[in-house]
């Protein structure tokens, strides 16, 4: 596709750029969950999405899908949703063989909208087509076509009859974006936008091959030692009584980051580096992509929670 790695990186940072732009024709003053939504795509990241309802998550993703000409599915988590309706069944044919019926997790790009809604049977059967990139039905293995991604949603507000993810499935995320009211004056471009009769035109940026060649040049992009062993002491800091920890996660924190955390850490800060046109990350690359990934992963104390000290402020203090 390319001469060379350097024109490859310049091709994603470009490609970045123009991915961007067309999905801003859409999603207005959201650019930093767009941007940590593309870095986990090439990362080939999942990414968990936290908002309340009504700030476009759905549309993000169809967008995103338009752009990358991928194919899309939103599977609608509720308390009665069984594995089989996500992972797909078998059926008897007009020849008395099982056929297998594929479900709607076989997408490039799936929206779980409130994954949090749905017990952790379904749950589990979602996160095991993310871990594994295939499915399990009566025994028999199916392949997921790549490039594969699930960005899930969960509801802030209204936690009566909810499903918490644990902690360990929470691992399997790359992301955790918080989505936020948009600013007055995107608000206003916003209902502008959407109650007049002109439909902005997505047009194709990438497609499935080109996304899959960035995933595996991320992974080829080299990284300093120093950063390398800064990305891992960051994820180290935060687990309570470790040789690296500090007072602030001694006193606020039960739980730390895993090894995931520090794998995450890395693609995170080469894809950040390579989309902002950098040929090797350094330690900005790596604080810049750090609180979405260590948000889901440490875990508060109640004397946290009692002294209102957020997860974002023990991140920021880890830096």
């Amino acid at each position: 596709m390319y001469k060379s790695d350097v024109d490859a990186v310049n091709g994603l940072a470009a490609h970045f750029q123009q991915l961007k732009k067309e999905i801003g024709k859409v999603i207005i003053g959201q650019d930093d969950v767009v941007e940590k939504v593309l870095i986990a795509i090439f990362c080939n990241g999942h990414s968990l999405l936290v908002g309340v309802p009504g700030l476009a998550k759905t549309l993000l993703v169809k967008t995103i899908s338009d752009a990358l000409h991928l194919s899309f599915k939103r599977i609608q988590f509720t308390p009665d949703l069984m594995p089989s309706d996500i992972t797909g069944t078998e059926i008897l044919d007009e020849n008395r063989q099982f056929k297998f019926i594929k479900g709607p997790l076989f997408a490039n790009i799936i929206l779980a909208d409130e994954i949090n809604r749905t017990p952790p049977k379904t749950q589990s059967a979602l996160l095991e087509a993310m871990q594994e990139r295939n499915v399990t039905v009566a025994g028999k293995l199916y392949e997921i076509e790549k490039p594969f991604f699930v960005l899930a949603t969960q509801n802030p507000i209204e936690q009566e009859g909810t499903y918490s993810l644990p902690e360990a499935q929470l691992d399997r995320f790359m992301f955790n974006i918080i989505l936020d009211y948009p600013a007055f004056a995107d608000e206003l471009m916003v209902v502008k936008n959407t109650t007049a009769s002109l439909l902005p035109t997505i047009n194709k940026v990438l497609d499935a091959e080109q996304i899959i060649y960035y995933q595996n040049l991320v992974r080829k992009i080299p990284i300093a030692d120093n950063v390398l062993e800064y990305a891992v002491k960051l994820a180290a800091k935060s687990r309570p009584n470790a040789a690296t920890a500090t007072d602030k996660v001694n006193n606020y924190v039960s739980w730390g980051a895993g090894p995931r955390a520090s794998q995450f850490l890395v693609l995170g800060a080469k894809c950040h580096a390579a989309v902002n046109g950098k040929f090797s990350p350094d330690i900005e690359d790596v604080k810049a992509v750090a609180e979405p990934i260590l948000r889901h992963r440490i875990v508060r104390n109640y004397k946290a929670e009692a002294e209102g000290i957020s997860i974002e402020k023990i991140i920021e203090s880890l830096k």
